[in-house]
């Protein structure tokens, strides 16, 4: 109910509104209530048929998902809540905690599925688990990108981690198919992988190069939406160098070496 204006400037006025009975009495409004003035918010919110106060707060100088756990044992301990109050927390942590979840089952079956996917290409567990150690490689790389320029894991940064395995499993699969090529020529293994790893250097150099050269804006940027950018783009320039040397340098050796064993 709201009153006219007339009558809410003045309490005396609103003290001596009148009141119907069921007998059919009028009985001013100061018999029934007390009448007193009090500050109270501006605006009663409500959701799902319940009243709600919101509380805000900006996250700086770390990640909001350790922020929120700091917060919620603090709460826990320190605030009692009274039958029929409710507690909720939201905001980008609520997007956080969902797209985590869904991070735990997707990342799993994505990496599941590009090992089968280098079986069915190469007909080789060995082979296949060779190349499919670019991913490791790749997400150190991202890892210490991510530490160097003080950035705190997001989802953003989820995404860019899955990119650079798979430009690393690429990588990886263009030296590994080029090194059986050889070897199916006829020459020797080390032979086949000396003559593969350098014909694939300028390649893999290139494939590394033009997706870090096209991230480094997005890692460099300061303008609205670069708290997503940053992570996204650092994560897989991080990652692209680590992985690009392994592919290079450690991949070879270790098809040397494993294929060695498997001769003897």
């Amino acid at each position: 109910m709201r009153l006219d204006p007339s009558v809410r400037s003045s309490a005396s006025d609103f003290a001596n509104l009148l009141v119907a009975t069921p007998t059919g009495q009028n009985i001013p409004l100061a018999q029934l209530a007390s009448l007193k003035c009090e500050e109270g918010p501006l605006e009663v919110s409500r959701e799902n048929g319940q009243r709600r106060i919101s509380i805000e707060a900006n996250v700086r100088g770390r990640d909001v998902g350790s922020f929120v756990a700091e917060a919620q044992s603090r709460v826990l301990q320190s605030v009692k809540l009274k039958p029929g109050y409710l507690m909720v927390w939201g905001g980008l942590f609520e997007h956080l905690d969902s797209g985590r979840a869904r991070l735990m089952v997707v990342v799993p079956l994505t990496f599941l599925l590009i090992f089968v996917l280098l079986f069915i290409t190469f007909r080789s567990v060995g082979q296949a688990a060779l190349v499919f150690t670019g991913i490791p490689f790749a997400i150190t790389g991202g890892i210490l990108s991510l530490l160097a320029r003080d950035l705190t894991f997001s989802m953003s940064a989820g995404v860019g981690f899955i990119a650079v395995s798979g430009v690393a499993v690429l990588n990886g699969v263009v030296m590994m198919a080029f090194i059986n090529q050889h070897k199916q020529s006829g020459v020797s293994w080390a032979e086949a992988v000396r003559s593969g790893a350098s014909s694939r250097l300028r390649p893999v150099l290139m494939t590394a190069a033009v997706a870090s050269f096209g991230f480094l804006p997005m890692a460099l940027s300061s303008s609205a939406g670069a708290e997503v950018q940053r992570p996204l783009a650092t994560v897989v320039i991080g990652g692209l160098a680590t992985s690009t040397l392994l592919t290079l340098l450690v991949l070879p050796t270790m098809v040397l070496s494993w294929e060695s064993r498997e001769g003897d």
